[in-house]
């Protein structure tokens, strides 16, 4: 008898309804969390609104939905697309379904094919829907036989119910269009707008995008292909750079798995792939099961301490795509590439693939709110084997909590010494791309605010050119940063189409920045919901990019995220950056925090909390997409 919305809670209880037209009401009810505070654990509650769907006839809601007077005026193609999902109970049964469509035809012409018990083959005949209800199971239909019925049923085997024996039931959230909230709003009667002269328009702002056409990607054996939709996939396709498996072992902690059936699986889609994996030399059957925090402390100790890679598994169903997948990520955490881009092969990359070019991914990430011990973890990604810009290593650093600047991206010890992030991926750029430094450096920064913006290049950027300094005085590459946001309200819509916009769209002019060079990029493929665009905003251009080399090289890095056979919504780099936080944030989940504080780090500031410090990372492993 409850609908849980996040961390929000809403009874079944008329009081707490509240009808807001069109079928559908206001529930209201709490939204509750624990936090920490000096106090103790306290339970924080507020009072939280949803929309649910008007519970009750099926007929009565479409009729409020519609704003019509009878049901013979409603429009059946809208009312087919608004209850698709819903659930309703049928009576006299009184059991649950969930809508799937309606039927073609009226419940009096609509036809099913009905068995008839006793005959010695099963006799089938065909009856209307309306003549099996009124007839066979002797229950009066009113109003239905005019009407389209509601189908429970699959595609091929509908299951018909008549209209008036459907009603919704209770607690079904409604998704209500943002051109129904700004109507109902009502902003043109505001007194203190019109007495302001401001106008809200009561439509959306109309706009042009272009869409950029998706990169041809390289596979192995020289074949090429163009995604479509934003997807691909690797049936009947070599992997383009694959990697030998020759010495590797199986750790088992599940009681319900076949490892051997798993192993040969395995062996024999990376065949298929072009992968070679030999048998492993060992398989240990661990007694420890499911119910101990394994993965932080396993990735930990094989990174750090042994410096092997591993991948992770709790499969609930074992198939090809399954393990096709896991071998993507198994590919490149060894140093292979799975697909790269047609223009990075050539090479012939606007600006990128004509002098050195290093590509950086910068991600903050904190702890839970009210966890003020935890440190904040910042990640930087960088691109390395130049002309490339598929393959990245990381550097992860611990921060003081909640401190959304990096600030050890240059750190200076002594005379000669900088311990700093950028100094380790400059070093490792300049040894993996023929010994060349990189003329420009281009900076993907996430998770920042408006606010921020400024602290980005007078804080941030500025380490970036202390250490570039550090390194070599005369040296001077050239900037670009750019920084990436997905947490806004901007949402892009097809006039006339309920579909998302096609992946690949871009839209730079009318509701962008006056001033500043800004755009948004839905590079990916929206499969449930409204895709959410990407909102870059350019801060710094020393390099000289023009908008449309630029728009293609960022659309470009959204299809070289090596885990996946889809277009990703933000560039590659800044996903590796959280991928690599994320993992390293586990190494210190489940350590002993009095340990960690008093054996590493020191004080950020007069009086603040020691900063434990992450594990340096074995030789062999570091330069490794380890995160993959």
């Amino acid at each position: 008898g409850c609908l849980l919305v996040r961390q929000s809670y809403f009874h079944n209880d008329p009081k707490n309804f509240a009808d807001v037209g069109g079928g559908v009401l206001g529930c209201r009810g709490f939204h509750s969390s624990f936090r920490t505070t000096q106090s103790g654990l306290s339970l924080n509650i507020d009072v939280s609104t949803t929309m649910i769907i008007t519970p009750g006839p099926v007929v009565d809601f479409l009729i409020a939905n519609q704003n019509v007077r009878d049901p013979y005026s409603l429009d059946w193609a809208k009312a087919k697309r608004t209850l698709k999902n819903l659930r309703i109970r049928t009576s006299p049964s009184n059991q649950e379904f969930k809508i799937t469509g309606l039927s073609e035809l009226p419940c009096k012409e609509q036809t099913f094919t009905l068995k008839t018990r006793g005959g010695a083959d099963g006799e089938e005949t065909e009856v209307t829907v309306y003549d099996y209800f009124v007839k066979q199971r002797n229950i009066e239909l009113r109003y239905s036989g005019d009407l389209p019925c509601i189908n429970v049923g699959k595609p091929k085997r509908p299951t018909y119910f008549p209209l008036e024996l459907c009603d919704l039931v209770s607690l079904q959230r409604a998704i209500i269009s943002v051109l129904q909230a700004l109507k109902t709003s009502n902003y043109a009667s505001e007194p203190m707008l019109r007495s302001c002269g401001v106008q809200i328009s009561n439509s959306f702002t109309p706009v042009e995008g272009r869409v950029l056409q998706a990169p041809r990607l390289k596979f192995g054996n020289g074949e090429d292909f163009n995604p479509r939709n934003g997807r691909w996939n690797f049936n009947n396709k070599k992997i383009v750079q694959p990697t030998k498996i020759e010495r590797w072992a199986v750790v088992n902690f599940s009681a319900r798995c076949d490892v051997n059936g798993l192993v040969r699986d395995l062996i024999k889609c990376g065949g298929m792939k072009g992968i070679m994996v030999e048998a492993p030399f060992d398989v240990f059957e661990e007694q420890e099961r499911k119910n101990s925090e394994l993965y932080g402390p396993w990735k930990k100790k094989n990174l750090a301490d042994f410096g092997i890679v591993t991948q992770c598994i709790a499969p609930t169903r074992v198939n090809d795509q399954y393990l096709t997948n896991v071998l993507l990520k198994i590919n490149a955490k060894l140093g292979g590439l799975n697909s790269m881009l047609g223009v990075e092969h050539s090479p012939s990359i606007p600006i990128v693939s004509k002098s050195p070019t290093l590509i950086l991914g910068m991600d903050v990430s904190h702890g839970s709110p009210g966890q003020s011990d935890i440190p904040s973890i910042a990640a930087v990604v960088s691109s390395r084997e130049w002309p490339l810009i598929s393959k990245y290593r990381a550097c992860v650093r611990t921060q003081s909590p909640k401190v959304e600047m990096i600030d050890n991206l240059f750190k200076k010890v002594s005379d000669k010494d900088d311990e700093g992030i950028i100094r380790e991926l400059l070093i490792d750029f300049y040894s993996s791309s023929g010994k060349r430094k990189p003329d420009n450096i281009i900076i993907f920064r996430d998770g920042v605010s408006e606010s921020q913006f400024n602290q980005v290049l007078n804080k941030e950027l500025d380490q970036i050119i202390q250490a570039c300094k550090f390194l070599d005085e005369n040296w001077d590459p050239k900037f670009l940063v750019i920084v990436a946001q997905k947490n806004h309200h901007t949402k892009f819509f097809q006039q006339g189409s309920p579909d998302n916009v096609p992946p690949g769209t871009v839209i730079d002019n009318k509701i962008c920045h006056p001033r500043n060079y800004d755009f948004y990029m839905c590079a990916h493929a929206g499969m449930i919901g409204t895709t959410r665009p990407t909102h870059y905003h350019v801060l710094l251009d020393e390099i000289g990019f023009s908008p449309d080399d630029l728009q293609e090289l960022v659309h470009s890095l959204s299809y070289v995220y090596q885990r996946s056979t889809t277009a990703i919504s933000v560039v590659a780099p800044i996903c590796y950056a959280h991928l690599a936080a994320t993992q390293m944030g586990q190494f210190m989940k489940y350590e002993d925090k009095s340990e960690t504080s008093s054996s590493h780090g020191g004080l950020t500031a007069a009086g603040a909390v020691p900063v434990p410090q992450l594990p340096k990372l074995q030789d062999n492993v570091c330069n490794s997409m380890f995160f993959c």
